[in-house]
């Protein structure tokens, strides 16, 4: 192929690259593109507001969130379970009452059909009954509460009501879909790079933090953890060369034990080695033939 073969515009065959062109330039197809390394959130940002943490807590499944963040998102979906339960005991109430009304209903009927057999002892206020029971009036025997109405969508003749199911009370993390419980958020502090020569805002700063026993700096490339007893962040180099060693914290020389130690989810650094999910599609309409 030579070099200017892909402007080539005298070939016979309609090439791959020559679809790929005109269907970005048409406005149809899906649209793929690799996400970068500025695309994806810092080791320190929240996963919800994708801001650096001014409180961080942690899960224990390792996803760090902004506390105020977090509490808002557990807040939000009590008030949305307690609304959806609302409109779950309403929805059972009111079945409830079509059930009574119609048990009652039946009773009335199997009472009218009663004395209609009931041929031998007839009174005029037997007969008015009779005859105000056999009206063709859909006012008559309780059909006035299921009369349709064509202007509400919801009681036409032919749409059917929504059943509801009992929501769930349990609240799940946005991002791994695990059981969350506020009891189970742990609370972390970062330790700072103290550079005096260096007067930059900590947001600015690229090297913010650091590893408080190796001083190692903290990037979305260096595996991290944190000490659940005291809420440090170290790193995985850390854990394995000198805590798991004799499981002593070296910071305040307290015991550890191995779920003591909980691994901090990184954002990723734009390799595929590192995360899985690295793509974003923008879908758009489909040309067809």
């Amino acid at each position: 192929m030579t070099r200017h073969a892909r402007n080539c515009t005298a070939g016979a065959v309609y090439t791959y690259h020559e679809k790929k062109k005109d269907a970005t330039a048409s406005g149809y197809g899906t649209n793929t593109q690799r996400v970068g390394k500025d695309s994806v959130k810092d080791f320190d940002c929240c996963c919800l507001t994708l801001q650096p943490c001014r409180n961080p807590v942690i899960t224990k499944n390792g996803y760090l969130f902004d506390k105020e963040a977090i509490l808002e998102y557990v807040l939000t979906k009590k008030k949305e379970y307690a609304r959806k339960l609302k409109e779950y005991e309403k929805q059972k109430q009111q079945e409830e009452e079509k059930s009574h009304e119609k048990t009652a209903n039946e009773e009335l009927q199997k009472l009218q059909n009663f004395l209609k057999g009931e041929k031998n002892i007839v009174s005029r206020s037997q007969i008015r009954q009779d005859e105000s029971a056999s009206s063709v009036s859909n006012m008559c025997n309780g059909k006035d509460k299921i009369l349709p109405s064509f202007w509400i969508p919801s009681k036409t003749p032919e749409a059917k009501e929504r059943v509801l199911q009992k929501p769930d009370k349990t609240i799940y993390c946005p991002i791994s879909g695990k059981p969350l419980k506020i009891k189970d958020l742990v609370p972390i502090k970062f330790t700072e790079v103290k550079d005096p020569d260096d007067r930059k805002s900590l947001i600015v700063k690229q090297a913010r933090y650091m590893c408080p026993i190796t001083h190692d700096i903290l990037s979305n490339s260096v595996p991290c953890a944190v000490i659940k007893t005291s809420g440090d962040v170290v790193t995985m180099e850390c854990v394995e060369k000198i805590i798991k060693k004799d499981w002593i914290n070296p910071l305040d020389g307290t015991k550890l034990s191995e779920t003591d130690i909980i691994p901090l989810q990184r954002g990723g650094t734009g390799y595929a080695a590192v995360n899985d999910h690295l793509e974003g599609k923008y879908e758009r309409p489909v040309l067809q033939a």
